[in-house]
């Protein structure tokens, strides 16, 4: 088999994909829109506007594609694998139905009540008269939510009741539902799963912090690090967690009429009473794609062609390097609020730095175009190893009044991280 792949999106998530890509040698052709400085180096950069759906197919069908692997959830939400099939071309991604699993936290409530899977106890507020009565019920710990697409930063944790109450009467102002959850104490973690409409294959379990400063401080950002495989979780976690989450939620959602073809992604709290989910979303997560992909062995195009063709069943099992890998994520000033861009980067054009928010000037410099600049990403024989591998390329590059986190993976590796009693 030889195939033709486009990828779609920007961001160190795609940057990632096309890494693993390119490292399968069925993969003749590949092509990224719109890519960034980074991506351009390894594969094909194409424009257009991903989130318009008959722009993505059109793309596709120009440039030939035999599979499209759509990476950011908005493309996906508005319809853009829709699009792509219609014209006749595999696409690893889900239809707009089956995609209101991240689109709609309240759609995705509801699909978790009927398949019986365990989650937080939730409370939809779509007016602000109700809100004080709403959040009378929950506390002392207090978990606000955007109902839509965030970018990872529409969620307030917190033990302040006014600053819980001021974050949801700014989401209601702006014409927001908002989602109010019960706390869900154990760490968290991420399991990625290749869903082909109704196998299910689990990817290494990882887990991302969300926090923008050391020590899980500040306001949450779309990921500022993460690590892979936990050494901390029960080796069952991944079979566990398909049986008891994923494989039911895919089964709702095909009895629903919209079978998941693509990745389904949960986030999870391992809490004393086992795993349970505190969101689902509709892709590959970021940053956790760039630290699990490196370890895989087996040729990634094969994979995402089988589930975007409904032969995942046929598919051997996934292989895995020995080792664990570590991404920091390196931001720009100001993130993540509005991010200061336009900065030269140096020292960002070596093996292991991840392109997220990045454009090559007409001069040649590589400057910064966002919030989450680069992944910095490296492997190692086990956690330690590749933190300091991973810290020692950040130590090598360079952007005016970029921020990082400093310990990122640093408890997992020094066994400080374990799941609560009794899970």
């Amino acid at each position: 088999m030889s195939v033709r792949v486009l990828v779609i999106g920007s961001g160190a998530r795609e940057h990632a994909l096309v890494l693993a890509l390119s490292r399968d040698p069925a993969v003749t052709d590949l092509a990224c829109a719109p890519g960034n400085a980074g991506i351009a180096r390894i594969a094909e950069s194409l424009t257009v506007d991903v989130a318009d759906p008959a722009a993505v197919a059109a793309t596709a069908t120009a440039w030939r594609a035999d599979l499209v692997v759509i990476g950011p959830e908005k493309p996906l939400v508005v319809g853009a694998a829709d699009a792509v099939r219609k014209a006749g071309i595999a696409c690893f991604g889900p239809s707009a139905a089956a995609a209101r699993i991240e689109g709609s936290k309240a759609f995705a409530k509801d699909v978790m009540t009927a398949a019986g899977v365990p989650t937080a106890h939730s409370e939809l507020v779509d007016n602000p008269a109700k809100l004080d009565a709403a959040l009378s019920r929950f506390g002392p710990r207090f978990v606000v939510k955007d109902d839509g697409l965030a970018a990872g930063k529409g969620v307030v944790v917190t033990d302040d009741h006014e600053y819980a109450r001021k974050h949801a009467i700014t989401l209601l102002d702006g014409g927001h539902p908002v989602i109010l959850e019960s706390f869900l104490d154990g760490p968290e973690a991420s399991l990625f799963c290749l869903v082909d409409g109704q196998t299910v294959v689990p990817l290494l379990p990882a887990q991302d912090f969300k926090r923008v400063g050391d020590g899980d401080t500040g306001p949450n950002t779309g990921g500022m690090g993460a690590y892979a495989p936990l050494p901390w979780a029960d080796p069952e976690l991944a079979d566990q967690v398909v049986k008891r989450i994923v494989q039911p939620v895919v089964a709702e959602l095909a009895e629903r009429g919209a079978p998941f073809t693509g990745l389904l992604y949960a986030g999870l709290a391992l809490t004393s009473q086992g795993p349970q989910v505190i969101e689902f979303n509709c892709r590959f997560g970021d940053p956790e794609t760039q630290a699990v992909l490196p370890l895989l062995t087996t040729p990634f195009g094969g994979l995402l062609h089988a589930a975007a063709t409904g032969t995942l069943a046929e598919q051997p099992p996934l292989s895995w390097v020995d080792g664990a890998a570590v991404t920091v994520v390196i931001a720009a000033d100001g993130y993540p609020g509005p991010p200061h861009t336009g900065d030269v980067i140096t020292g960002g054009d070596v093996e292991g730095v991840l392109h997220g928010g990045t454009k090559r000037r007409d001069d040649g410099a590589i400057v910064s175009t966002g919030g989450r600049v680069l992944s910095v990403t490296a492997t190692g024989a086990d956690l330690a190893d590749a933190r300091d591998q991973a810290y020692a390329l950040v130590d090598a590059v360079h952007l005016p009044g970029a921020h990082f986190r400093t310990d990122i993976a640093l408890q997992a590796a020094r066994g400080e991280v374990g799941a609560p009693a009794g899970h």
